[in-house]
């Protein structure tokens, strides 16, 4: 494939923009090479500024559940741009739109509309503190939650204490607040809770980690969060900014049977447009300003072309359950067709599977935590990446990101990715 003008536009970016990228991710520093810019996309397809075409495993990170440029979705962004894009004022739409949400989730009473997926978890963390009176949270290494300061810590020896910063322009007192735990491991937690008695606000962690490729979570482990949290009077946070609605139209709280006592939601709540939110029980939410003294405010939250697009997004999942079902085929064929390509090429493997999110390890199992995860052949990933993609397919570029799958995706799509990945292994052991 031709990547000039992607080449031509990537040095441009650099000059004026860090790293050339506004995403860090997008650089492709994981995989090596150029990055793509893309033009145009339209179901399950997306098409560079070269005229490349690729089938999207990516769905711009997980809303475009139905496909990109749903009909309806754009049809409904169009007839509210024509009132304009912004009103800085209460409208009908968000009103809907929180209807929509809390007669939907479990345990959300009350929801509040932010700007994005980062907002919604650092304002969560924000109300559970002023909540408890306390100033600690335990977070999980592997997740992700956005890139406010509390959540950029990395456990260290001392972990049971405090953290350490891992980005700077991170203070040490912002590290201190904040605690690691290991990803499906109790006890981890448990010792924190001990070390920290009557100081943790909050726990905070992705139901689902997607972050660190597709890794659920352990048989009774959110039971065992939710146990501890009631025990010691902490806020449970389920960041379900990538699970939220994908996985299943109630989340993974559904899914695994655990209510939190608060909820984060991204860009899947406006079908792709910059939206989050966080919400939870109602004497939590009350301490949201302009009720309680815990202050948030955001001139777009609430945006109406964002409230447009999720509210028709999210009543065509609801009162289509189907698409569910047909998701879970769709990612099961996927992975099953993956996972024999690998064993009948001798390759290590490791396939985790939650519904639409696929992760691919390349290692030997279980997958279940960071550390775990770091094992996959990271130098074998790059290579596939780049097979598939010359091949027209579209990969997520980092072996810790999960593939989100979209409905738009048809059993010819699926069967030309089997044959790009079998052409892609083969040319990589030599057995063409």
């Amino acid at each position: 494939m031709n990547y000039k003008n992607s080449k031509d536009l990537y040095k441009r970016a650099s000059k004026v923009i860090p790293g050339g990228v506004n995403s860090p991710v997008r650089a492709f520093n994981s995989v090596g090479g150029t990055p793509i810019f893309i033009t145009k996309a339209n179901g399950a397809y997306l098409w560079d500024e070269d005229g490349n075409k690729y089938i999207d495993y990516i769905s711009s990170w997980g809303p475009m559940l139905l496909g990109h440029a749903d009909p309806d979705v754009v049809n409904a962004v169009q007839q509210t741009a024509e009132h304009s894009t912004s009103f800085g004022a209460p409208t009908r739409l968000e009103v809907e739109m929180a209807e929509l949400i809390t007669s939907s989730v479990p345990g959300v009473d009350k929801v509040r509309m932010v700007n994005s997926g980062t907002e919604a978890t650092m304002s969560a963390i924000r109300v559970a503190r002023g909540y408890t009176g306390k100033n600690k949270f335990i977070k999980f290494k592997g997740n992700y939650h956005g890139h406010g300061d509390s959540f950029l810590i990395e456990a260290g020896s001392g972990a049971l204490t405090m953290g350490q910063p891992s980005s700077p322009g991170v203070t040490e007192g912002t590290a201190k607040d904040t605690l690691n735990a290991e990803y499906n491991n109790l006890d981890s937690v448990k010792k924190l809770v001990e070390a920290n008695k009557d100081d943790i606000a909050a726990i905070i962690l992705e139901p689902i980690a997607g972050n660190m490729g597709c890794i659920p979570p352990k048989k009774g482990f959110l039971k065992g969060l939710r146990d501890l949290c009631d025990e010691h009077e902490i806020v449970l946070i389920f960041d379900e900014v990538m699970t939220g609605f994908r996985v299943d139209f109630k989340g993974a709280q559904k899914i695994y049977g655990v209510t939190a006592d608060m909820v984060t939601y991204g860009k899947i709540i406006g079908a792709g447009l910059p939206v989050g939110a966080y919400g939870g029980k109602e004497e939590i939410m009350d301490y949201v300003a302009p009720t309680g003294p815990v202050y948030q405010a955001g001139t777009l939250s609430g945006n109406p072309l964002a409230m447009a697009a999720g509210i028709t997004l999210l009543k065509k999942l609801k009162e289509n359950p189907e698409i569910y079902e047909e998701l879970e085929q769709k990612a099961l064929v996927l992975a099953n067709g993956i996972a024999q390509i690998l064993e009948s090429n001798k390759i290590t493997y490791t396939i985790n599977r939650v519904g639409s999110m696929v992760g691919v390890f390349y290692c030997e199992g279980p997958v279940e935590t960071f550390d775990d995860a770091n094992r996959t052949d990271k130098e074998l990933f790059g290579k596939i990446f780049h097979g598939m993609l010359k091949r027209g397919v579209h990969l997520p570029p980092s072996p810790f990101e999960a593939f989100f799958l979209s409905n738009a995706l048809t059993p010819e799509d699926i069967s030309n990715t089997l044959a790009a990945f079998e052409e892609t292994i083969a040319e990589i052991t030599g057995n063409s």
